[in-house]
């Protein structure tokens, strides 16, 4: 059985890329390179790429990128997108739980909540974590971004989603946070590519940055560092706060 990250982005790749909150690549790239010291020999994992905006971006900035993401339709738009501008990106249809990747890449991305933390389960989150660490080799860094656990303890999500929503946007009713699992469930609204209307039943993991501080020195990253994310705008001036819908995690392995 299809769980709702999978049924979601079935033929949903071109009205992905019109979701407000995809409109940041620029700046977040603007980013991810200072922090590699703008190094053009860097090979890259984008997981969760998507419709490949991150992938492109840096691909066209000089950088060597490889995709990988559960969604063919996602896949299919990222190597069109890819095609369009002569990129030769790596795109590959992969489940981020399952990856063999080991000491291979400069440095890994999940950023929009790619893959991570869209599981069912804590577990297979952590497993996504760990290929992640594995893929990178020793001193290079993973960047990601994620929901943040203190906002909901006093915001109202689905206030927050609504007023960040556009017309054509994906909308989301019935939202209730567990605090016993730091989960929201909600019914998720979309139009997919071809004009078909879903509502399907989804939860997203929301974390505490001890949280992650704590699962990221399992895996031996000894430098962890988590700031406020601004869409568009990442930096480390960003001091995490509760007005924080997401965090942004910058953590180097041993």
């Amino acid at each position: 059985m299809k769980q709702w990250y999978e049924k979601l982005f079935e033929d949903y790749g071109v009205k992905y890329d019109n979701e407000s909150f995809t409109k940041g690549t620029i700046g977040e790239c603007d980013f991810i390179e200072k922090e590699i010291n703008f190094n053009k020999t860097s090979r890259i994992l984008d997981i969760g790429c998507g419709t490949g905006r991150h992938s492109i971006e840096l691909s066209k900035r000089g950088y060597t990128v490889t995709g990988i993401d559960l969604s063919e339709s996602q896949l299919k738009q990222a190597k069109v997108k890819a095609s369009r501008q002569n990129l030769k990106i790596v795109f590959q249809k992969q489940d981020a739980r399952y990856l063999q990747f080991l000491n291979e890449f400069d440095l890994v991305i999940m950023l929009c909540e790619g893959a991570f933390p869209l599981m069912e389960t804590d577990e297979m989150n952590f497993q996504i974590l760990q290929n992640a660490a594995n893929a990178l080799k020793p001193k290079r860094k993973l960047i990601f971004t994620m929901l943040n656990g203190l906002f909901p303890l006093f915001h109202s999500v689905k206030e927050f989603l609504d007023s960040e929503t556009e017309e054509g946007n994906a909308t989301y009713t019935n939202n209730s946070f567990d605090l016993m699992t730091f989960r929201d469930h909600n019914l998720t609204h979309v139009e997919d590519d071809f004009g078909n209307k879903k509502k399907l039943e989804c939860n997203e993991r929301y974390y505490v940055p001890s949280e992650i501080t704590w699962l990221l020195k399992t895996l031996n990253f000894n430098t962890i560092d988590i700031f406020g994310a601004k869409i568009g705008s990442f930096s480390r001036n960003d001091k995490l706060t509760t007005e924080d819908f997401e965090m942004l995690v910058i953590s180097e392995k041993q």
